[in-house]
């Protein structure tokens, strides 16, 4: 909603702008207010037209695309009608009306028609360069930000490193006296030295491999599976490859706490936890979803929580316009859909 008012403020400025332009700037010269006045209402929109189709149709969706041949065929094919209206309006309109001196030249004069082709570009291009500049600001405030976060969670993770290391240390001793003593007890000291592992080591890179981030996910729902016993069925469903996938660490376990929190910690009966990691050609998508008891923690599920509004941020600033999220809530289960493009 800030992108499109921003979007609607600067074209209602830059517009303004124009349309002042057009009026006062040329009046100015020869003192016919009135005159440019319907001129410069008959220039706006065609002028707001072209800049608009090549800004924000034929440059974005042709040729940042790499369909360069179909962007200048439409491009030269609305230049070409454009000119022609903006021909066909300035002189049987506005020249009979306010200049009628200019009517000496010929409709189709080849100079008048370069002439008015160069009038009609000189504002595409100013529009694009203002567009494009404060785009290219955008952009570069995202980047400060998200770098300015990684920063601040690198210097946490450096000050919260010297327990953790004990602690894993410890566990990995101890696993080797339970593993004799107690296999059941091992097997889940294994699974949380596997967690603190990859929060050490693994979760300090940009991105990880999607199977590490699969695998940490798993380690987490077995140590969930000893809490909760029979009362809990958990699939993890991987349908297609993914070794060569790599996504921001630690994006999925808010998503699988939350299916523990609202769905199962709150069940009286029995409760379900799906995963399924699938491909296409252009995105992967992970699709968590569980049960929920409709009495049970619904409003708490359906308000969301800190960690899904985490991801939601963390999305936004590492997968601009490169990934869907959304939830969808039922009466009897949550699902959460993550789709992120695949980088070429």
């Amino acid at each position: 909603m800030k992108k499109l008012n921003r979007e609607i403020t600067f074209n209602l400025v830059f517009w303004l702008l124009y349309f002042l332009y057009e009026w006062f700037g040329l009046a100015a010269l020869s003192g016919e207010y009135s005159s440019y006045l319907i001129n410069a209402c008959m220039a706006l929109p065609l002028a707001f037209i072209v800049s608009y189709l090549t800004v924000h149709v034929f440059i974005t969706k042709y040729y940042n695309h790499g369909k360069k041949a179909q962007f200048w065929i439409l491009q030269i094919a609305v230049s070409l009608v454009l000119l022609l209206c903006r021909r066909l309006i300035n002189y049987y309109i506005i020249y009979p009306a306010y200049f009628p001196q200019a009517q000496h030249v010929p409709l189709f004069s080849f100079g008048k028609l370069i002439v008015e082709l160069v009038n009609l570009y000189v504002i595409v291009g100013v529009y694009a360069l203002f567009y494009f500049v404060r785009s290219w600001y955008e952009e570069r405030q995202k980047a400060q930000s998200l770098l300015q976060e990684k920063t601040v969670a690198e210097l946490e993770l450096l000050k919260s490193q010297v327990q953790p290391h004990f602690i894993f240390n410890a566990l990995n001793n101890i696993y080797g006296t339970a593993l004799k003593t107690s296999p059941e007890t091992a097997r889940l000291i294994s699974h949380l030295s596997n967690l603190l592992d990859y929060n050490l080591y693994e979760a300090k890179y940009p991105f990880v491999s999607l199977v590490a981030e699969i695998a940490y996910v798993k380690h987490y729902v077995e140590l969930q599976k000893n809490r909760y016993g029979s009362k809990l069925d958990v699939s993890v469903n991987i349908y297609d490859e993914i070794s060569d996938l790599y996504i921001a660490p630690l994006l999925l376990l808010p998503l699988i706490e939350n299916s523990f929190k609202h769905g199962i910690a709150n069940a009286i009966r029995g409760g379900w936890i799906r995963v399924d990691v699938a491909r296409a050609a252009d995105h992967f998508s992970i699709k968590i979803e569980n049960s929920m008891e409709e009495k049970a923690g619904l409003n708490d599920a359906r308000n969301g929580g800190i960690g899904i509004k985490n991801v939601q941020t963390r999305l936004n600033l590492i997968y601009p316009q490169a990934h869907e999220f959304k939830i969808v809530k039922e009466p009897h289960s949550y699902l959460a859909v993550l789709k992120i493009k695949i980088s070429k």
